[in-house]
């Protein structure tokens, strides 16, 4: 199951981000978006995701690298980054996304959707 977030900007990339950021905490999901689908040979091996996080402010692991990065890059499609869930999510795990989202984008001022499919 994946959440899709569409991002209505700007500031598009900055939003992509503070997305980012969230996903490091969130152990129970993996992410693709359209920065890092770009660039997919350098996240093959979890020393070229390590470097890319670095400019994220945030501390993850070498283990967190390791399956951070969605296998399903082609299934991004017109949106702007999933939330990969790797068991089914519950009610209460998709209203915390939510307000995470919220959080995160509220200082930038953009809109965006999200649609959990």
């Amino acid at each position: 199951m994946r959440s899709f977030i569409k991002v209505y900007g700007p500031p598009v990339l900055k939003a992509i981000k503070e997305l980012e950021k969230i996903a490091v905490d969130m152990p129970e999901v993996c992410i693709m978006d359209t920065i890092i689908s770009q660039s997919l040979p350098i996240f093959r091996d979890p020393e070229g995701t390590m470097d890319y996080f670095s400019s994220v402010p945030v501390e993850i692991t070498k283990e967190r690298c390791s399956n951070i990065i969605s296998e399903s890059g082609e299934m991004l499609g017109e949106y702007d980054f999933f939330f990969e869930w790797i068991t089914k999510p519950t009610m209460e795990q998709l209203n915390g996304l939510i307000e995470k989202i919220d959080k995160a984008l509220a200082p930038l001022g953009c809109r965006y959707t999200i649609t959990t499919k």
